[in-house]
């Protein structure tokens, strides 16, 4: 069922609301250009009982509806955590590149990847730009995220796109056809500083310091007990 999504794509120094009908939501794992960087994400996920993946990248399909612009978001237990990621949207025949974060229950995790990602929200900033405006200087994009924690607000995750797979190829290698219309696709994350850990609230960033601009988003997190 096509998930109505409200976007605010800035294009060309102008603005316009739009409302994507989002038909499809896939979550791309391992995404690091750098094996050796990838290799680190994967051994950061294994210490906490996490099974390596079956192929690198890999692509989870998850529910359209968990895709959100709202700025709070409820999960199930207390360890759940962000990650911030760029995310491509293909509307009317055009791309769009956004930031989100791919919000995961970590218990879940150790023991099935593709539920875990099910079980949790994925909030995106509302802001997207065409793709074509950065695809010349993709590689100097800025992910960053920050996480608060017991009222403390910390530096989480940094890192250029040129660390992750260029957009072109992690399209590629994941849909013969091109992204189809109504797909959004998240493209992957960088380790975090400190190891992964749950928050009160994530604050995450897409900076492009060509055209100096920035979109920023950011959700509380409320915790719903587990009584059984």
């Amino acid at each position: 069922m096509p998930h109505p999504l409200a976007l605010h794509v800035t294009a060309e120094g102008r603005s316009e609301d739009r409302t994507m009908l989002v038909r499809e939501l896939v979550i791309a794992g391992w995404t690091g250009r750098d094996p050796v960087a990838r290799d680190k994400h994967i051994a950061e996920l294994a210490e906490l009982g996490v099974a390596p993946p079956a192929s690198t990248p890999i692509y989870y399909r998850v529910a359209a509806a968990r895709l959100t612009g709202a700025d709070a978001i409820e999960a199930s237990g207390g360890e759940s955590s962000g990650e911030v990621e760029f995310v491509l949207l293909r509307a009317d025949g055009e791309t769009f590149v956004g930031v989100g974060s791919d919000h995961t229950d970590r218990k879940v995790e150790t023991y099935n990847i593709t539920v875990s990602k099910q079980m949790c929200d994925k909030p995106i900033a509302p802001e997207v730009w065409p793709l074509a405006e950065v695809a010349g200087h993709w590689d100097r994009l800025i992910l960053r995220s920050f996480a608060t924690i017991a009222g403390e607000r910390v530096l989480y995750q940094e890192g250029t796109l040129a660390d992750m797979l260029p957009a072109d190829e992690l399209v590629a290698r994941g849909f013969e056809a091109g992204l189809p219309d109504g797909c959004a696709l998240f493209g992957g994350t960088f380790a975090a500083k400190g190891g992964i850990r749950p928050a009160d609230r994530f604050d995450f960033e897409l900076h492009d310091p060509v055209l100096g601009r920035t979109i920023r988003h950011g959700y509380a997190v409320a915790t719903l007990a587990i009584v059984g």
